[in-house]
């Protein structure tokens, strides 16, 4: 091989480095796009939940509450900023008493948002290759490579081409639009509350009085002579009439006896 086609070889293998290395350098470096974005903001929407309790356990910073339709809700570790307005006062998790009614009413506002994002790049196609690559030089003199999206259209002196109608040495400028929509949500909870009722004082009532009665003691009656049972009506007084008379009989003679001794 000649000296002249060595050099040659050299030459183009020098040129070869060169562009892979500038390519290199293109491709790291940082693109010089003009990049806007603006926001655009829609209709927001609110939804209100309202949640109702009571207390019925609270230790620390545990907090146990039976909710409106009778199931129970522990709320582990509440933090200390969390307030619950009662009477105008703002309450920590350490002052809640068991039977205190909570409320809590969480607000939801969400606002839909449109992200556009304008990129635009101008320069002078030094390289393209359809469809979907070009090399621009830009303005401070680099070059630069570029992806080319899918349908995407080259400004061209006024006239709209794709990536087949760019020419080496063509001063072009390109834009690329990105709309990325999304849903931007704010959430505002408020907790109130109020102190538990005292138990109502018991109605009046009539005071019982205890009275103990003891039974009086039982008299004993003596029992009544029973009357003398009644003559028969037939009966008549002649026996007793003869009785008498012996009994005068009888003492008459006794008398004469002790005369006699």
């Amino acid at each position: 091989m000649s000296d002249a086609r060595r050099g040659n070889s050299t030459l183009w293998m020098s040129m070869a480095v060169l562009f892979v290395l500038t390519t290199l350098v293109v491709c790291m470096s940082t693109a010089q796009v003009q990049t806007t974005t603006s926001t655009t903001q829609g209709e927001s929407s609110k939804t209100v939940t309202v949640e109702k309790g009571e207390v019925v356990y609270v230790s620390g910073n545990d907090l146990i509450v039976r909710m409106a339709d009778g199931s129970l809700r522990h709320f582990n570790n509440v933090p200390d900023s969390v307030k619950v307005t009662v009477d105008g006062q703002q309450l920590g998790v350490h002052d809640l008493k068991v039977g205190m009614k909570l409320q809590r009413t969480i607000t939801n506002t969400t606002v839909p948002e449109t992200v556009k994002t304008v990129h635009t790049v101008t320069g002078r196609v030094w390289h393209v290759t359809p469809p979907n690559r070009v090399i621009l030089t830009l303005e401070d003199g680099s070059n630069q490579e570029f992806q080319i999206p899918q349908g995407q259209q080259f400004n061209i002196n006024g006239r709209m081409t794709d990536a087949w109608g760019l020419r080496q040495g063509m001063q072009i400028s390109a834009t690329k639009v990105i709309e990325t929509p999304t849903n931007v949500v704010t959430r505002e909870a408020k907790i109130t509350g109020t102190m538990p009722t005292p138990a109502p004082p018991p109605p009046d009532q009539p005071i019982l009085v205890v009275v103990e009665t003891r039974p009086a003691p039982v008299e004993t009656a003596e029992a009544a002579p029973a009357p003398p049972a009644a003559l028969p009506k037939t009966g008549s007084m002649v026996p007793l009439i003869g009785f008498v008379g012996l009994m005068l009989v009888a003492s008459s003679l006794t008398i004469k006896a002790f005369r006699l001794r």
